[in-house]
């Protein structure tokens, strides 16, 4: 974590414990509802429209993030995203409703976003650069021990429906109560510059210097949001078991886990870019890989593992990328940016995964994952070349 202060240490372990509960409420949410919907007969485009309803709160509120944040600085809106978050998972269990569960999870939407823009933007604020790769790595991997272990609190259904929902909230309360320990502390303003209050001039500044970096946040929003949300009912179609779709997620998560400090602290030795090349052609070559043996539990199992190991780091990986390409005064816009583009992926993941479904294609689901990776891999060389040559 670099030299850290006895202070810092205390704030960075703090945000690192928010995220990693948040993570977990969002891990188990996602395929929650997806077979609880499935076992009820909801169609597979009506789950997947369903699932969008937290990026669709992301994307509501991300606009109006920045000013707030700048105004009454980090802490006030990780207080109020986390109180979204957990009031709404409480929430669920009281009524059993397809618009009323989409309403909660548009709420829930709003919370996190507020809690991971905050999160996520104090966390870059105070990260040294030669330190900013593991920093951010260990950021991603309490977000990723949490998402992992959300998945496998899904069989708690067959005991009472409602009890993964009342679990998720209570944990979210209790971290959410620690932020009470920290001192509020405030982004670095805009000086001597034309966009300092123009938020169309600072989203254009940003992604002018850091488009490429923003195709981590998306693909991984992409990928979040189909594996856990669609994919789900692909493999109770197949014939697989609620408790062995819960493991192969939980198995996805794990290889990202695995990487994810390795993997950060390699892009501080060599790179952003080549890194991010290297973990976005081996997803696309594993989960071409798997779609030739989706009908096989362990070899699923196995090549979930090495798919995390690859890609299960590529939005911790576009964060450090966003900060060494973004000015100091527009890393508050940079990483809402960040925010928008990993929800714009996960709208896109189940919107697409559920129209694949209701349409019954030819092909695995898989190998529509892979062709996503492989279409990012093919961006990010033809679009780092081109900077590099600028």
């Amino acid at each position: 974590m670099g030299k850290f202060t006895k202070f810092e240490h205390k704030r960075f372990g703090i945000l690192v414990i928010i995220v990693a509960i948040s993570g977990f409420s969002q891990g188990m949410l996602l395929p929650l509802i997806s077979v609880i919907f499935e076992q009820d007969g909801v169609s597979s485009a009506l789950n997947g429209l369903n699932a969008t309803g937290l990026y669709i709160g992301t994307l509501l509120v991300a606009p109006f993030m920045e000013a707030p944040l700048r105004r009454f600085g980090y802490k006030p809106i990780i207080i109020i995203g986390g109180l979204l978050v957990f009031i709404s998972l409480l929430l669920f269990p009281l009524w059993k409703n397809i618009a009323f569960w989409y309403f909660l999870r548009l709420v829930i939407g709003l919370g996190d976003h507020a809690l991971h823009f905050s999160t996520q933007t104090w966390v870059t604020s105070f990260s040294p650069k030669h330190r900013l790769g593991r920093n951010i790595a260990i950021y991603g991997l309490s977000f990723g021990f949490g998402f992992a272990a959300g998945p496998l609190f899904v069989p708690l259904i067959n005991v009472f429906e409602g009890l993964p929902f009342i679990i998720s909230g209570i944990l979210c309360m209790l971290a959410w109560s620690l932020v009470f320990l920290l001192k509020n502390d405030f982004p670095t303003i805009m000086k001597g510059t034309n966009v300092a209050g123009n938020s169309i001039g600072r989203f254009k500044a940003t992604i002018v210097v850091a488009w490429l970096a923003f195709l981590g946040p998306f693909g991984y929003g992409f990928l979040e949001s189909s594996l856990n949300a669609i994919y789900p009912v692909y493999a109770l179609r197949s014939g697989f078991a609620a408790t062995a779709i819960s493991v192969v997620l939980a198995t996805f998560s794990v290889g990202g886990l695995a990487s994810q400090l390795p993997l950060g602290m390699l892009s501080d030795r060599i790179g952003r870019r080549l890194v991010f090349l290297i973990t976005l052609g081996g997803g696309a070559v594993t989960f071409c890989v798997a779609s030739f043996f989706e009908s096989s539990v362990v070899a699923i199992l196995i090549l979930f593992f090495i798919a995390g190991l690859f890609v299960g780091s590529i939005f911790s990986l576009g964060i450090s990328y966003m900060t060494d390409l973004t000015p100091t005064e527009l890393l508050p816009t940079g990483n809402l940016l960040c925010g928008i583009f990993f929800s714009l992926g996960s709208l896109l993941g189940p919107s697409l995964g559920g129209l694949f479904l209701e349409f019954e294609a030819k092909f695995s689901f898989l190998l529509l994952v892979s062709l996503f990776l492989g279409t990012l891999f093919l961006l990010s060389l033809i679009g780092g070349m081109k900077l590099k040559a600028a």
